[in-house]
């Protein structure tokens, strides 16, 4: 995996964010209801990203979608958003579920993404969809979300195994709050601190390696050569080395972890 590859077309991808240009080609949306963000992604014929909204939301829970009419309405408010700011009409896209999640939570998806106008052509499971980002051959994507740790085993560049526990975000947040005796959402508010991150980091270690113990169990009897961490929860420095202790693998994450599952969902969707 060439990681400094990678962080440079995340690094691009990040321009984008506040980016306003009228665009006429094809384009393709990558949907991912996250347990913390939801955010879309926009890519171009050549996949590249052009632009990208994202918004904080409690509408899901351990990756399951709880509140319908409220994951609706946000991702309606960010497709239009990036309508305005592109001049087009958004037509396809494509969604990710944590692994393992049953035909009917997958559709829940599904319908929340059609409900805004938006023709879904694909559904892949998170750490899958990292990896179309990473390119990684032989080793594990772990996907750590709000509410879930997802994994995805890779051997010579295909899926051979997937798994998807619960234990996210939403666990550090309630290990914060815990400690501080706050609310959970003075907890959430808390751990997004920048000036807090380091401490916060080591008051909730016990929990990553909770997190690096579930893939080590999962790996057992397969040849992982090295270990990649994506989603939002791996913002925190440090976690990294906490899953190399455990698993005894290298282990690295790409500059911008939240960005690289919902770049991999566009760049699944169909063309």
């Amino acid at each position: 995996m060439e990681l400094l590859a990678v962080n440079a077309y995340i690094e691009e991808a990040l321009k984008t964010l506040d980016r306003t240009s009228p665009y006429t080609g094809t384009l393709r949306v990558g949907v991912d209801l996250g347990t913390a963000y939801i955010v879309l992604v926009v890519i171009d014929e050549n996949d590249i990203p052009i632009a990208i909204e994202l918004e904080y939301a409690q509408v899901l829970r351990d990756g399951l979608v709880v509140d319908f009419v409220g994951a609706c309405r946000i991702v309606q408010s960010l497709k239009e958003k990036l309508e305005h700011r592109l001049g087009v009409s958004l037509m396809k896209a494509s969604i990710a579920v944590p692994p393992g999640t049953s035909k009917a939570d997958a559709n829940t998806h599904k319908y929340v993404v059609e409900s805004v106008g938006l023709e879904v052509t694909a559904i892949v499971d998170e750490p899958t969809a990292a990896n179309a980002v990473v390119g990684m051959k032989n080793g594990v994507i772990v996907d750590i979300g709000g509410g879930t740790t997802g994994l995805s085993i890779i051997e010579n560049g295909a899926v051979i195994y997937s798994a998807d526990e619960a234990t996210g975000g939403t666990h550090v947040s309630l290990v914060i709050s815990g400690h501080y005796h706050i609310t959970f959402e003075e907890a959430e508010s808390y751990k997004m601190d920048v000036s807090k991150i380091h401490e916060v980091s080591q008051i909730v270690r016990p929990v990553f390696e909770k997190m690096a113990t579930i893939v080590k169990n999962h790996i057992q009897g397969y040849e992982v050569l090295e270990v990649c961490l994506v989603g939002g929860t791996c913002l925190f420095p440090g976690i990294e080395t906490v899953f190399e202790r455990i698993t005894g693998i290298k282990t690295i994450k790409p500059s911008q972890p939240l960005l690289v599952t919902p770049i991999g969902i566009a760049l699944s969707c169909m063309k």
